[in-house]
């Protein structure tokens, strides 16, 4: 006892200062992508040093967002697609199809039936257009799913017979002259929500941030799991809606083009105002959002997400777990053509028309964005965020290499390379992990 009482008692070391890497874990943020917003930035500031900033002007940085709608799109369909163990080559194609489908309806077939100022030509066209998608998408998934041929085979074969329906279609012309309506889903100065409404839209969506933190916090809570720290959820609720107001700020400072707002003022009675009209959120952009959030909650909240996920994860178990396997796989590819019509639409509604190339080579570019986004070749990993991220990032890497003078097929060297890097680190980071 003597012994025991002269001892110096040991000193406690209080909890030391977090790093930053146990902040990061605080938040859970999910670090890969936080690394393609990173990669992002690296590549804006990488070409704004080449360009001397010219890149970041709002007039390059809005047209960034309105090329990559498109193919973030369909990306988020081909997350699920790919996290099912299978792929579609055929995406281009189909956009394609829909979108000379769309032509056609609104320039020859619906005006004759309707008349050419009908309000309703364009929406009819809309809904006509996106049902021959998942039409296309249903019958690929069904030879997939039923009769049992591997999906590369199936989509490589509707990649190549699409193709020949769009010149079938339109018997090798170009056809244009869309309701002009339906052109502003292809965005531009007039296609855009304008700076009123795009700030209201801000507005919603920094509330919807704000409540979304608060519920997770009180689910979390009420089923006894681990709660965030305050200050994490602070955090978050800044930056995400710092971010928002931030995006809204930089697209509402793209000016309309001084004759175009002239053309607005003679045509409307109403003088331009001194500072410029500001175009705000395009079109594309919103729709985008609204697919993103959709998918989001499909894969995520909705049996039929947990379902793809759990047949890309172990297709035996699946089967053993009662899950019906032919039909899920069967929705994904009616999924994926339903995406390739809103597509669609927004690149016949850019051209104002359709011609024979319209979506050729989206595929790959598609197949890149969700794997350079993160979604593994190996099934049942992927996120439909990543895919919009890793769309931004090759379109961003793309118009910067044409900003700076490379030619397309120099472009798709580094595309490429960029392709195999991701595909190398998703290996690389599963056989560590294993």
């Amino acid at each position: 006892m003597t012994e025991l009482a002269g001892t110096a008692p040991a000193s406690v070391e209080g909890p030391g200062r977090p790093s930053i890497r146990d902040m990061l874990a605080a938040t859970e943020i999910d670090l890969r992508l936080m690394g393609m917003v990173v990669a992002l930035i690296a590549i804006l500031v990488g070409f704004a040093v080449l360009t001397g900033g010219q890149i970041l002007e709002p007039v390059n940085m809005v047209t960034i967002s309105v090329q990559t709608a498109s193919i973030a799109i369909i990306a988020t369909g081909m997350v699920l697609i790919i996290v099912s163990r299978n792929i579609d080559l055929s995406v281009g194609s189909i956009v394609g199809v829909v979108a000379m489908v769309y032509a056609l309806l609104m320039t020859d077939i619906l005006p004759r039936v309707m008349g050419f100022d009908n309000p309703l030509m364009w929406p009819i066209a809309l809904v006509l257009g996106i049902l021959v998608g998942a039409v296309l998408g249903a019958a690929q998934g069904f030879i997939i799913a039923y009769v049992g041929v591997p999906s590369f085979i199936v989509t490589l074969g509707g990649l190549l017979a699409f193709r020949g329906i769009v010149w079938q279609l339109s018997q090798g012309a170009s056809v244009s002259g869309l309701d002009p309506v339906f052109q502003l889903l292809g965005g531009g100065p007039e296609g855009s929500m304008g700076s009123f409404l795009s700030w209201v839209v801000a507005v919603v969506v920094c509330l919807a941030i704000i409540g979304l933190l608060v519920y997770n916090r009180r689910q979390r809570h009420r089923f006894g799991f681990k709660l965030r720290p305050m200050w994490a959820e602070i955090l978050l609720g800044i930056i995400g809606c710092g971010v928002v107001l931030g995006l809204v700020a930089y697209a509402n400072a793209y000016l309309w083009p001084s004759g175009l707002a002239n053309q607005w003022s003679e045509r409307t009675g109403q003088p331009v105002p001194p500072g410029g009209i500001q175009s705000g959120i395009p079109f594309p952009i919103v729709i985008l959002l609204v697919v993103t959030v959709v998918m989001w909650f499909i894969a995520t909240r909705r049996r039929f997400g947990r379902y793809v996920y759990a047949y890309g994860g172990n297709p035996d178990a699946a089967e053993l777990a009662g899950i019906n396997t032919r039909w899920t796989i069967m929705k994904t590819f009616i999924l994926m053509g339903v995406l390739c019509g809103i597509a669609a639409a927004i690149s016949s509604a850019r051209l104002n028309g359709s011609t024979l190339d319209v979506g050729s080579g989206y595929e790959l570019d598609v197949i890149a964005a969700a794997v350079v986004g993160g979604t593994s070749f190996a099934g049942g990993i992927g996120t439909i965020p990543g895919a919009v991220l890793g769309a931004l990032v090759m379109q961003s890497l793309r118009y910067g290499l044409a900003f700076i003078g490379l030619n397309s097929p120099q472009q798709n060297i580094f595309a490429g390379a960029v392709l195999v890097i991701a595909v190398g680190l998703d290996t690389y980071n599963r056989r560590r992990g294993s």
